[in-house]
This record gives C-alpha cells, sequence and structure tokens, in this order.
C-alpha cells in the first residue's frame, strides 16, 4: 500500500510585541497570504500576532520573509508540522483585543515575560525525576486527549477562566517549582507571568508548548496526542495527525 504523500506544511507561530496601524498591516497580510494561495487563521492585536496557516512549502516559507521584513516581527518563533491534505477551510484575518483571551490586561508577556524552560531541559528533569509541578493550562477536553504523565490541571471550559481556577492552587505550590505548559505555548506566555504575579516564585513556561516538545524529545513523559485547532484535530509525538475518528470538541 503506498504511503500519502506529506506535502503540506503547517506552521503554528506568535509572537508579543506592541503593534500599531492593524488595519493596514491586516490588510496586507491578507493580500500576500492570499496571492501564496494560503489558509488557516492569522490574529491581530495591539499586544502581538498569532497565526496557523498551511500550504505549498514555497508559499509558507515566503509567507515567513513577509513577516520577518518587519523588524518587530523577525524574531519570531516557528513550529512546522506536514500533512497529506489542506486542515483548513479559508483564509481569515482578523483584529482582536488580545490574541489570546485572559481579560487581563495588567499581565504583558511582551514586557515582562516569564522564564522558559527548554523541552530537553524538562525531560531531563522528568527524566531525574526532579520534583516539579506540570500544570496544564488548556481547557479540559484537550488534557483528556493527551498530556504529560502526573499533570495537574484545572478544569478549564476556556482560557478565560485561568484566573480564578488558579485559586484552588494552594498555597503550598508556591514553594514548588512550577512549568506551564500548552500547545504551541502561547497560553502560557500569560499563564506563567499570571502565576508569578500571584506570588508563585519558581515559574517556568515550557518553551513552544508541546509541539516544540514533539519536535526535539518526542513522546517521553507524554501520553496520548496533542489536540491542535484544525482539521487535523490532534497530533502524535511524531507530529503526524492523530485524529481519525476523533470528533472536534
Amino acid at each position: 500500500m503506498r504511503e500519502t504523500a506529506m506535502n503540506v506544511l503547517n506552521i503554528a507561530a506568535y509572537r508579543f510585541v506592541a503593534l500599531d496601524h492593524l488595519p493596514r498591516l491586516r490588510t496586507a497580510l491578507e493580500a500576500r497570504a492570499a496571492e501564496l494561495g494560503l489558509k488557516g487563521t492569522i490574529l491581530l492585536a495591539a499586544e502581538g500576532i498569532n497565526l496557523f496557516l498551511a500550504g505549498d512549502g514555497d508559499a509558507i516559507e515566503s509567507l515567513l520573509q513577509t513577516l520577518r521584513a518587519d523588524a518587530r516581527l523577525a524574531p519570531i518563533e516557528v513550529k512546522r508540522s506536514w500533512s497529506s491534505t489542506q486542515p483548513f477551510g479559508r483564509l481569515r484575518v482578523k483584529i482582536k483585543r488580545e490574541i489570546v483571551s485572559m481579560r487581563r490586561p495588567e499581565i504583558d508577556p511582551g514586557a515582562t515575560p516569564a522564564p522558559r524552560l527548554s523541552p530537553r531541559e524538562l525531560k531531563r528533569w522528568l527524566d531525574q525525576g526532579r520534583d516539579v509541578v506540570l500544570l496544564d493550562t488548556r481547557n479540559q477536553f484537550e488534557v483528556e486527549l493527551g498530556s504529560f504523565e502526573n499533570t495537574l490541571a484545572l478544569g478549564l471550559k476556556c482560557f478565560n477562566d485561568f484566573p480564578g481556577a488558579t485559586q484552588a492552587l494552594g498555597e503550598s505550590l508556591k514553594d514548588r517549582p512550577i512549568v506551564a505548559y500548552c500547545t504551541g505555548g502561547i497560553r502560557c506566555e500569560k499563564a506563567a507571568p499570571w502565576l508569578i504575579a500571584q506570588g508563585y516564585r519558581e515559574v517556568y513556561q515550557l518553551e513552544g508548548g508541546i509541539l516544540n516538545y514533539f519536535e526535539q524529545c518526542g513522546g517521553a513523559h507524554f501520553r496520548g496526542s496533542c489536540f491542535v485547532f484544525d482539521e487535523r484535530v490532534a497530533l502524535d509525538p511524531a507530529l503526524r495527525p492523530a485524529g481519525a475518528g476523533q470528533p472536534h470538541a
């Protein structure tokens, strides 16, 4: 049986950085992405950019060149995976109040980011059995599809609930190292600084989230698959679509 070609490049990327002239930026990015035949979503806000796009590999790289021509977006970090089909139905470029909604304007990841922990360092900690609290900041349905072993989850229905849900963590965790993680890192960019502001003394965000961990470390210490918000549904630790037969939540 011939293997299906994985020739559609999928990217997830974000950057917290002050952006202005958003309507102009939206028009330019929408025109460029459409010209390149890309589909997916680009979110713009005063706090930065968040995007999920898929298409021909050369077209994706051309779009990234366009982004990096803007000095504010030049350092943007990108996570890549491949699929055999286009997982998005259309292209959407939107201006939002936040690129990831937490409704806590006092949290500014661009100005005061939390310390980052690389995937390889987290794996080393877990290999050693180091005392660390793995805090999943994703929605509960995502947690149930797959998570790190011995994860602490808050039963979230949406990320807006995160600040309120942390009140249940208790004082005993404030002196323990906490590693907050999510799909690609963007939610933790706000979750980790929030925890620090609440008095948690040693808080890290997993750099690049689960997807970066899969890329760097495979499935070590992880059980299940990682939900993604497109037609692939979920990715396994080899970054292959794992969503056959799994309904959208």
